[in-house]
């Protein structure tokens, strides 16, 4: 009945974009199938931050809400960095499936396990140090540090369970079932809510309650995939195959794939980094105005993202059948969806933008500064949309290379043009870098898209 939901929404406007792009209505339709499930389903990770603030803001005194939101910073940057686990399963789990192959579909579901149950394991092994370097990184205050350290002793315990997350994600998209990654997402969400609530307020637990409501969401999310994979798996066709789990060319594969992803997300991570470092140069309010202004980009991020998650596993297939023609309406359909949503993105932040920064912060002299540099917010989504769906493309494809190759250009260019362009225009200069970083990842990435077309062409006539 969802499907057929989807179908009847989108006929008309898939008929007309059909037209203009050449692109089959049914590559639309299947696109709109995966995305709208993952847009909600990404809009649903700010809003739990939302409600965290919002529980720890009604508690007596300010420590309580600067060290949830220190400790969750942490967290936030540790699993940024293994977000590779989440990508790298999608791409090689959609090519598994374009290619009828059943017992790899397990066991590339089974081999990113393994790495995210090590890898859990590493972060407990190494709390101590990690947790003795973030700290020493943040410099927060004596009372807020006492409290974000009862936080990171209790998030820490669900490094595991997030972990397995991500690759159930990953499996989710890559296997065209977007819909059971929207219902993990927001059964783990909103578990997180009501405890969050229940913990806080009704048991007066305090920061360890939020941790602890975090932990307690992960660990049942997890289990909560597995039931669902579970059942998947009964109408997969293939069986487990050991063999081929254990296979030591497949896990390099993995690995080679996971490496890539990883450097190019830390160098995405330092890019922010050095954005926001930057911006402290000009001062405090310039630094705060920007900090509003970096949540358009978020909120803008995880609602364009979803497109590119359609388009990772809609090329994943593509690559597994050997179908260039496949690929290239998925790649027209998922550009042309994502290319009008952004565009609405940008006029909204355009005309309604001065609101939301209201909404932000009440001080006049922050809304000021916002208001001043909010052109540079309302372009980034027309020009970062590009890079977004160039990253689907290729960790669908995964050519991740190309990604870690492109990343470094795109990155090394920002960081020249940001420091003079700042000496030269202040903050206008620092924003207009940014948005250039974002052009530069669709643009190096765009370059090389004819060789991953080339590439599959003479992977098809070989096996022809």
């Amino acid at each position: 009945m969802a499907r057929l939901a989807y179908g009847r929404a989108m006929s008309g406007p898939a008929n007309l974009l059909s037209r203009l792009s050449g692109a089959p209505p049914d590559a639309f339709r299947r696109v709109w199938a995966l995305a709208l499930p993952l847009v909600v389903a990404n809009l649903s990770v700010p809003l739990l931050g939302a409600v965290d603030t919002a529980v720890m803001g009604h508690l007596p005194d300010p420590k309580f809400l600067g060290a949830v939101a220190v400790g969750s910073l942490i967290f936030s940057f540790l699993y940024w960095g293994f977000g590779f686990l989440r990508m790298g399963t999608t791409g090689l789990v959609a090519q598994a499936l374009g290619a009828d192959d059943g017992p790899e579909i397990r066991a590339a579901l089974g081999r990113a396990v393994l790495l995210a149950l090590a890898l859990g394991l590493a972060a407990w092994t190494l709390m101590t140090p990690v947790e003795a370097i973030s700290f020493y990184l943040l410099d927060a205050s004596q009372e807020v540090e006492t409290e974000a350290r009862r936080y990171f002793s209790i998030r820490i315990w669900g490094a595991p369970a997030t972990l397995v997350n991500y690759v159930a994600l990953g499996w989710f998209i890559g296997m065209g079932r977007t819909r059971d990654a929207l219902a993990l997402q927001i059964f783990m969400n909103g578990l997180n809510v009501v405890l969050d609530i229940w913990f806080v307020l009704g048991l007066g637990l305090g920061v360890a309650g939020v941790a602890g409501g975090t932990v307690i969401s992960e660990i049942a999310a997890a289990v909560f995939a597995t039931l669902l994979i579970v059942a998947r798996l009964r109408n997969t066709p293939g069986e487990w195959d050991l063999a081929l789990l254990t296979n030591g060319r497949k896990f390099w594969r993995l690995a080679a794939v996971n490496r890539d992803i990883f450097i190019r997300t830390l160098l995405l991570i330092f890019a922010f980094a050095w954005f926001t470092a930057m911006g402290a140069r000009l001062g405090n309010e310039v630094l705060a105005a920007n900090a509003v202004l970096l949540n358009f980009l978020a909120i803008m991020a995880f609602a364009l993202d979803a497109f590119a998650h359609a388009a990772e596993s809609f090329v994943g297939q593509a690559m597994g059948r050997r179908d260039r023609d496949r690929l290239s309406e998925g790649v027209r359909a998922s550009f042309w969806l994502a290319g009008l949503s952004a565009v609405g993105f940008s006029v909204l932040y355009l005309a309604a933008g001065g609101l939301v920064i209201d909404l932000f912060t009440s001080i006049p002299e922050i809304r000021d500064q916002a208001r001043d540099y909010l052109i540079w917010a309302a372009l980034a989504p027309v020009l970062g949309v590009w890079c977004y769906q160039f990253d689907g493309i290729f960790i669908g494809a995964t050519r991740t290379r190309d990604l870690r190759n492109t990343m470094v250009v795109s990155t090394g260019l920002y960081l020249a043009v940001s420091y003079a362009a700042l000496l030269s225009f202040g903050n206008h200069g620092l924003w207009a870098a940014l948005d250039l970083f974002l052009a530069l990842r669709g643009l190096t990435l765009a370059l090389r898209y004819p060789a991953l077309l080339a590439n599959l062409q003479l992977e098809r006539t070989a096996r022809g």
